[in-house]
């Protein structure tokens, strides 16, 4: 009896898994809350015996060591990584037999990083699966530039034939791949939730294009990424042999908060950019819970920065706790939660205005606004309000002075990001408006736009 279990963690966009025959279980890139992976094999009624990473990975702090630790299981990475821990090391070719029905096969696939190995585990003797990591992804491949930008080009094309050398696998091999569902290791986003061999050699570009075609869509496409990636391929070398501290920190009370903003420190709001603007802590940011919050916190937080985070209860807080611990933010200051006007204090409770794209044109023929699009580059060259200022919300901290006087109506995609920049400004004593609406509806709503290749006024 197989059984493939992924252990999805949407906010990264990234999955791990678990493999096993009834007995004995593999897993491949766990994560570092590694408690979820031992929950579901108490489920199963199996026991670890082997942890597989794909690569040192850009996104997230690995689990693998601590979870190595936890169990007993033998830790397999590639021995060409520079790792500073204990570990089996595992070369191309080489096959690890779990059980005497499952057997891992190491394939070596360089592209998203020059060491990176994918996995092809056999159960009976018959193909159960391919864990690709960042390789082959569901109709896109891992990104090549997060080694350096010298070694993108030739990571390109490694990309390349490492996934043709995985569709050299059997046709009905399913394909596990641990990016691609929003993390910003993938170059585009997963187009479904369950692939094959045979269906990604006639949809995915690296498949389906010649080299060249492949490559230089590739590189057109890709954008900005986070910021904390650059500390994880370091924390990963070392690899953390516990997980996270998931007890709640200090509580604090609106004096507290108040020290904390006037030292300038990072005082987060974790609720809904709804509940925000009806009523927040003055001088706080708002990156809620409902998005991506530690992909986008740790993009834009300054690495270090002592960190409070708001919540409406302490599960929240655990919650926020969990997924920072994940990208390796662990030290946080404080936490605070309850009714939000007990923690404004004295100085009571802060609003703002939250709009929708309909309300634009009729706003700007009354009156001067300055629209603010906070999208990535790529989003904005392909289409964005006429007579928009351009600023991608992570750099929106160190250009606030590039945003002209008065009011300021403020958009991204979807209002994620937009609230955070419409916070940023707000403690920064500007007059800030979320636009709360997706982008899409701009146009059908009347807004004036500039397409791809036009000015923006």
């Amino acid at each position: 009896m197989l059984r493939i279990i992924p252990i999805d963690t949407p906010t990264l966009g990234d999955r791990s898994y678990v493999v096993h025959d009834g007995t004995t279980a593999l897993v491949i890139d766990p994560q570092r809350d590694i408690d979820r992976v031992l929950q579901v094999a108490d489920d199963e009624a199996v026991t670890v015996r082997h942890v597989f990473e794909t690569h040192i990975h850009n996104d997230y702090v690995t689990g693998g060591h601590a979870l190595a630790r936890e169990t007993g299981a033998a830790y397999y990475v590639n021995a060409e990584d520079p790792v500073r821990f204990d570990r089996t090391p595992i070369r191309e070719g080489e096959a690890v037999a779990v059980s005497p029905l499952l057997v891992v096969r190491a394939i070596l696939t360089p592209g998203h990083t020059f060491t990176h190995l994918s996995y092809a585990v056999e159960s009976a003797g018959r193909p159960a699966g391919v864990f690709s990591g960042g390789s082959l992804l569901f109709g896109s491949t891992g990104r090549p530039d997060l080694v350096g930008p010298e070694s993108t080009l030739l990571l390109a094309r490694a990309q390349y034939a490492s996934a043709h050398r995985l569709a050299a696998l059997p046709g009905d091999t399913p394909l596990f791949p641990t990016h691609g569902f929003g993390s910003f290791c993938s170059a585009t986003q997963a187009e479904g939730t369950a692939s094959t061999i045979a269906a990604e050699l006639v949809s995915n570009p690296a498949l389906t294009q010649a080299e060249d075609d492949y490559v230089r869509a590739l590189l057109a496409g890709l954008d900005t990424y986070p910021a904390y990636y650059a500390h994880m391929a370091e924390a990963n070398l070392a690899a953390p042999a516990t997980p996270p501290d998931l007890s709640l920190p200090q509580r604090a009370d609106a004096a507290d908060l108040r020290r904390h903003l006037a030292a300038g420190e990072w005082v987060v709001d974790l609720r809904t950019r709804t509940a925000f603007v009806s009523g927040h802590v003055a001088g706080s940011l708002n990156l809620g819970l409902d998005g991506s919050f530690a992909t986008y916190l740790g993009w834009v937080i300054p690495w270090g920065t002592p960190l409070t985070l708001l919540g409406e209860t302490p599960e929240q807080v655990q919650e926020a706790q969990r997924e920072l611990g994940r990208i390796g933010i662990d030290r946080i200051r404080s936490a605070a939660y309850g009714d939000p006007q007990e923690l404004a204090g004295p100085d009571g409770l802060r609003t703002s205005r939250a709009v929708r794209f309909a309300e634009l044109e009729p706003a700007r023929a009354q009156r001067p606004i300055t629209v603010l699009d906070v999208r990535q580059q790529l989003e904005w060259e392909s289409g964005h309000v006429v007579g928009a200022v351009h600023i991608p919300f992570h750099d929106l901290r160190d250009r606030l002075d590039d945003v002209p006087s008065g009011e300021v109506w403020v958009h991204c995609a979807t209002g994620y990001r937009a609230a955070y920049a419409a916070s940023l400004l707000a403690a920064a004593g500007r007059e800030a408006v979320l636009v709360d609406d997706d982008f899409e509806r701009a146009r059908p709503a009347g807004v004036r736009l500039a397409g791809p290749g036009e000015q923006a006024a």
